[in-house]
């Protein structure tokens, strides 16, 4: 029966497929399994491989099947998860080599509740080190490729989860994001992604060692071939853990509109201080003449009134303070030098991040008031919008480079432009803590994928993956690459 399942169905499909006894869950293990033998030399994507526990899995699944019984929505459906996530018995080094021999004990909150709904996970995922970089690449696993272009980046730091959904090679993914780490892999490899809102998704046990505080703008969330299977999985890791899950439950609001002609979006295509290449403007500029000749009320060139260079640097200064607690105290030294005297308006980056990895808590606190204040230009900005369609990225997949990404530049409309300085494009959600869907709206002259970033407002998640679904309906779903067929 395995010749029959299509590669690159969605998970929802294969759970429908699963539900009606159509293929079992061993059975479509051993499927995914055999395209990993067959195609992932050459993307090496998924890192860790524990298909023996995975099969054992998948057979009790099966045996719940025969029995009439079904754990949860993801009732044997295989999955992979990104490296980063403690999963108990399999490594977790985020690409540094000293943590080769980390191996978990204990599985993170989210990935215990893909367990508890049925999931089979069999594997883990590639990432850069430190979970901070565009590309997916480390010591220990090597390189990722994108299977649009085996020469070019999938992204990071979930790059491997979107390589591997791409190729066909899971049924679906976990990612984590502080800056663009699902939300660019899947505008790079074509897939779906979600961003969601801050606090959503517990963040325990997402870490190289062990820690109980979150940290600041990073969140877990999912990534798919389909914006249904965003919501699904949503819907399994999200919600309070711990104390709070004893005290309140989680009841997002439903997206009240069906239809693209009820809604109302606002969409920027290109910015001064981060420049777009036309390569994605021009899909934008199509997605927008198809949403207007859809009925959509749509709002060019409408975003909250700030200086976008300012929210920037401000995203910046609190991404480092975000990381600041896991560097050491010879890093911490070297950059409180290098920071001294510099403010969230220096233009160095070099300062700019050592300032930020050294904030005093004092500066971070008023710092977190002008954060506050742009969160209030976000909230009335969605009394007109429903939501902000823009760039993931300024260019399509990048070639695989070895610089590093603080030197590294872009070719952007014939121009370099900064690498970092596209993390605009991150911060415009990450920095208020607002979720955004990633959908993929075209190809590129040269045949990358592109993507389209929703944004809503905060707790709007199930509005982004309802606009995201009904572009995947009525515009653009996700197509597979060309040379990983059956």
């Amino acid at each position: 029966m395995s010749a029959s399942i299509p590669a690159f169905e969605s998970a929802t499909a294969l759970i429908e497929r699963l539900r009606a006894r159509k293929v079992g869950a061993r059975e479509l293990l051993e499927y995914y399994i055999r395209r990993i033998e067959r195609y992932d030399g050459m993307i090496n994507a998924v890192i860790v491989r524990d298909f023996a526990r995975a099969r054992e899995r998948a057979d009790a699944a099966d045996r719940a099947l025969g029995r009439g019984e079904r754990a949860g929505p993801l009732h044997g459906l295989p999955m992979t998860i990104k490296e980063s996530f403690h999963f108990a018995g399999t490594p977790t080094t985020f690409g540094f080599p000293q943590f080769r021999d980390n191996v978990a004990t204990t599985n993170a909150v989210v990935v215990e509740r893909l367990l508890n709904a049925g999931a089979v996970i069999f594997g883990k995922s590639n990432v850069p080190p430190g979970l901070m970089d565009g590309q997916s690449w480390n010591e220990i696993h090597g390189r990722t490729n994108n299977p649009w272009d085996r020469s070019r980046t999938p992204g990071g730091s979930s790059g491997g989860a979107a390589a591997a959904l791409a190729a066909g090679l899971t049924g679906l993914e976990l990612g984590s994001d502080i800056a663009s780490s699902i939300r660019n892999p899947a505008h790079y490899c074509g897939v779906f992604g979600h961003k969601p809102t801050y606090g959503l998704c517990p963040q325990r046990g997402h870490m190289v060692l062990e820690m109980l505080q979150s940290v600041d703008i990073g969140v877990m969330g999912p990534l798919a071939r389909s914006a249904r299977d965003l919501e699904l999985e949503l819907s399994v890791i999200a919600g309070p853990a711990g104390a709070e899950a004893g005290a309140y439950s989680l009841a997002l609001p439903r997206a009240c509109k069906q239809n693209l002609k009820d809604f109302r979006v606002a969409i920027v295509t290109d910015d001064p201080f981060a420049r777009v290449d036309r390569r994605v403007q021009e899909q934008l500029v199509k997605l927008t003449s198809f949403l207007v000749g859809e009925g959509t009320s749509v709002g060019e060139g409408e975003r909250p009134g700030f200086d976008t260079e300012e929210y920037y640097r401000l995203f910046m200064v609190l991404l480092r303070a975000a990381g600041a607690a896991g560097v050491t105290d010879e890093e911490f030294a070297r950059d409180a030098a290098l920071g001294r005297g510099a403010s969230v308006a220096t233009r160095e980056m070099a300062r700019l991040n050592a300032y930020g990895a050294t904030l005093s808590h004092r500066d971070w606190l008023r710092l977190d008031e002008k954060r506050q204040r742009y969160r209030e230009n976000w909230r009335e900005f969605f009394e007109r919008f429903d939501l902000l369609l823009c760039p993931v990225l300024a260019t399509p997949a990048f070639p695989h480079s070895t610089v590093p990404p603080q030197e590294r530049t872009l070719t952007v409309n014939g121009r370099e432009e900064p690498f970092e300085k596209q993390l605009f494009w991150a911060a415009c959600a990450g920095l208020c803590y607002l979720p955004a869907s990633v959908a993929p709206i075209g190809l590129s002259p040269e045949g990358l994928p592109v993507g389209v970033q929703i944004i809503g407002p905060q707790y709007g998640d199930l509005t982004c993956l309802k606009f995201a679904q009904l572009l995947e309906d009525h515009y653009r779903a996700f197509a597979a690459p060309p040379g990983f067929g059956d």
